[in-house]
């Protein structure tokens, strides 16, 4: 096997003449190279660990300072009032001790300026009173708090300087907790539930509640952030359910715009851009999020490690891969990322996976449909995973998957808009984005790369490790090389030269046992079953935008929420739980946190749209203006859900029983939605290039009888919606909420008497 040759660095052979010892200079060339590029990013790591670990001061400022003591020294003035003496005469030796106790001395004091610094900008990370204030007329006290941040803040940033200055998500009372979540509940229950509820409420107020509270609130003292590892665990991790369609959520290429064809083009320079990515990650190249007006960073920055689950789940996160694992037609390969150390361009990724395309070998027995482990019950993929894959070539072959940066898969269907009802073309391309044929696609992995037969692409990532918005900025910097950075020649190739040397991509070997063979099967079975009672409609909505939105005086999200809880009670006659996710972002590790969007405000409006009533203006304003108010609670640290969820963790460790927090955690989303940020618009010129614009992305439905809607506001006169029930459910229809949300949408702007475009 060419991949086995590449392997041997040298060979020897014993002969009456003595030992023939024959050295690969390539080979060794590629081990040097390799040890070489491995000590470069160890050395790097190093500096950026303590340039984070110093900000916002920085190695200048020390040489700065130590040049100022050591200065004053030798004009015999004493800037320490007599420290530095002490220093000297205690812990230094006569030689150059005037001297050490000075840069001993800067350096105490540099340190202490770092530590206040810190602390001050961490301090005054705490302020959120921006949020309740009109764009662009911020108040004085706004005014003076940005002007102090810019001072504490440092300057040039690297991705992570700011971790260690954001505050710990705050603990919220929990009298606050149990009215807040009291007050959302009203208008969903009927008036003896709701004094059930609220019995409940109070008494879990009063006697439980302080007791599990303190457990929590010294749990806040200690962790990071109070919320995010049980989030991770229980949420995520110990859910046995499949992850595919449950869990994972997806994201779509340009929606007009195919950059090229040519598939093993498409897959070069998206893997190319990924890299790219990956190694502006490794270094702290990219900028960290902000606030308005300042460059602070906001919250938890993105990662690219490859991440893998393992079942019995747990994650697995690795510092560096150098290959990926490729999937095409059944078979599974490795492709490396590196040769003579150097990155592998554009059109020699290309000419590596158009070798996977032209590899003739079949799929081994079990091989095909193998993947399907992934997307089934979490039990049968943890049993067979010990039982099957514990040794041998199977063992080897799952590593080089599980250890790979990530997943590509080089599918044999075409999507995108196409042919005569491009609608529901866009709704397949949806479906095959979320679950394709069930076995293709390595849900465990961080994320699987789709490219298709026509050069469209996708993605597939998978939530436990990720938040929607972290993997929206790794995917809009992805596009964005692609087309605007990379390029195409007028062949559609991918542009660059070709080292033929490169070694070819290695086909992964498997011995899989009928047993395991049949495992496979009850998996994929589960998988289809599931994937076959997804209903998706995904489409563009094009009569206005943010845009119109803006001129309404409100905000484009509540405009949206509001559409949909107008929407929704058309569709189904009555209100649901409505979750729409929220970034906890402005805190140290945060994640998200739950906006409770239908509200007693958001029904009146409702009944108000439904009823004629005169008032709807009015009642418009009040539910948008009460739902931004829920929206900054969630920001700030202050939501309900979040909190309640501590709550019963702690709860269930103590082994003592809440009826009220049992309650809160067994009622049914009824609506899910979440909101897909456009985070880097400098990558994309809409006005000069309208037509590159994303669909976006979505998610499958969270209860068996409700609805999951995504959507992204694009540019000013665009939103995409992506809409997801069930079909076993006899309570809804997709296409028939998509229509309802397009008339609700109308009929607010109508509210405003403006014209459409």
């Amino acid at each position: 096997m060419a991949e086995a040759h590449q392997a041997v660095a040298f060979q020897f052979t014993v002969s009456p003449e003595g030992v023939d010892l024959r050295l690969s200079h390539a080979a060794l060339k590629q081990v040097y190279l390799a040890g070489l590029r491995s000590w470069k990013k160890k050395i790097t790591r190093l500096r950026n660990s303590l340039v984070t670990g110093m900000f916002p001061a920085s190695p200048a400022s020390w040489l700065v300072m130590a040049a100022a003591i050591l200065a004053s020294q030798a004009s015999r003035l004493d800037p320490s009032m007599g420290l530095i003496g002490k220093i000297t005469d205690a812990y230094l030796s006569e030689p150059a001790r005037a001297g050490l106790g000075a840069l001993a001395f800067a350096t105490l004091l540099w340190l202490g300026l770092v530590v206040t610094m810190r602390g001050a900008l961490r301090a005054l990370l705490c302020y959120h009173g921006w949020m309740g204030e009109e764009h662009g007329r911020p108040s004085h006290a706004t005014k003076c708090w940005l002007a102090l941040v810019k001072i504490f803040a440092g300057r040039r940033p690297m991705l992570y300087s700011y971790q260690a200055s954001l505050p710990r998500l705050p603990v919220p009372p929990i009298r606050d907790t149990v009215q807040r979540y009291l007050e959302s509940m009203r208008p969903l229950l009927s008036d003896s539930h709701f004094q059930h509820t609220a019995a409940l409420g109070r008494d879990f107020e009063h006697s439980l509640g302080p007791r599990l509270q303190w457990y929590l609130t010294l749990k806040s003292w200690w962790a990071t952030n109070y919320v995010s590892d049980w989030w991770e665990e229980y949420v995520y991790l110990r859910g046995r359910g499949p992850l595919m369609v449950n869990s994972n959520y997806y994201a779509m290429d340009f929606l007009y715009v195919t950059p090229t064809p040519l598939q093993a083009a498409r897959a070069g320079n998206v893997v190319h851009a990924l890299l790219l990515y990956r190694r502006l990650l490794n270094r702290e190249g990219l900028v960290p999020g902000v606030l308005p007006g300042v460059g602070t960073a906001k919250g938890r920055p993105p990662r690219l490690a490859p991440t893998s689950r393992s079942p019995p789940d747990s994650l697995q996160h690795r510092q560096d891969s150098r290959h990926i694992a490729v999937f095409h037609a059944g078979r599974f390969f490795r492709v490396g990322l590196y040769h003579g150390g150097q990155l592998l361009g554009p059109r020699e990724l290309q000419a590596q996976f158009q070798r996977i395309l032209d590899d003739p070998v079949p799929p081994a027995p079990g091989e095909e449909t193998l993947a399907a482990l992934t997307a089934g019950p979490r039990e049968p993929w943890a049993r067979a995973r010990q039982t099957y894959f514990g040794s041998g070539r199977n063992q080897e072959s799952l590593r080089a998957v599980e250890r790979a940066a990530f997943f590509l898969t080089l599918d044999t269907t075409e999507q995108g808009l196409l042919g005569p009802e491009p609608g529901r073309a866009l709704d397949r391309y949806a479906k095959a984005l979320l679950h394709g044929q069930c076995h293709d696609r390595w849900f465990d992995k961080s994320f699987t790369l789709i490219v298709f037969r026509n050069g469209k692409i996708g993605l597939n990532a998978e939530h436990s490790w990720a938040d929607a918005p972290i993997m929206g900025h790794l995917w809009e910097y992805t596009l964005a090389t692609d087309v605007f950075q990379l390029g195409y020649g007028v062949d559609g190739h991918c542009k660059g030269e070709l080292d033929p040397s490169i070694p070819p991509p290695q086909k992964l070997q498997w011995e899989i046992p009928e047993e395991c063979r049949q495992v496979i099967q009850g998996s994929l079975r589960a998988a289809q079953a599931l994937a076959d009672d997804v209903d998706f409609h995904t489409f563009a909505f094009k009569d206005f935008g943010k845009g119109l939105i803006k001129k309404c005086r409100t905000s484009p999200d509540s405009f949206i929420q509001l559409a949909l809880q107008l929407a929704h009670f058309r569709d189904k006659g009555k209100f649901c739980l409505t979750y729409e996710a929220a970034m906890t972002r402005l805190f140290r590790e945060g994640r998200t946190e739950t906006v409770r969007s239908c509200s007693i405000e958001s029904c009146n409006f409702v009944r108000a749209m439904t009823d004629s009533a005169a008032q709807r203006l009015a009642l418009f304003r009040v539910a948008a203006a009460k739902h931004q108010t829920l929206y900054r609670r969630a920001m700030m640290g202050a939501g309900i859900d979040r909190h309640l969820f501590c709550l019963y963790v702690v709860s269930k460790y103590l082994g003592v029983d809440s009826p009220f927090l049992r309650e809160v955690l067994s009622e049914p989303w009824g609506l899910s939605t979440s909101q897909t940020p456009i985070q880097q618009l400098e990558l994309f010129d809409l006005k000069n290039h309208p037509d590159y614009i994303s669909c976006g992305g979505g998610f499958g439905p969270v209860d068996n009888n409700g609805y999951g809607v995504s959507y992204i506001i694009i540019g000013e006169d665009l939103i995409t919606f992506h809409v997801s029930c069930k079909f076993s459910s006899t309570e809804t229809d997709a296409h028939r909420f998509g229509a309802n949300i397009r008339t609700a949408l109308l009929d607010l702007r109508a509210l405003f008497n403006l014209p459409l475009k």
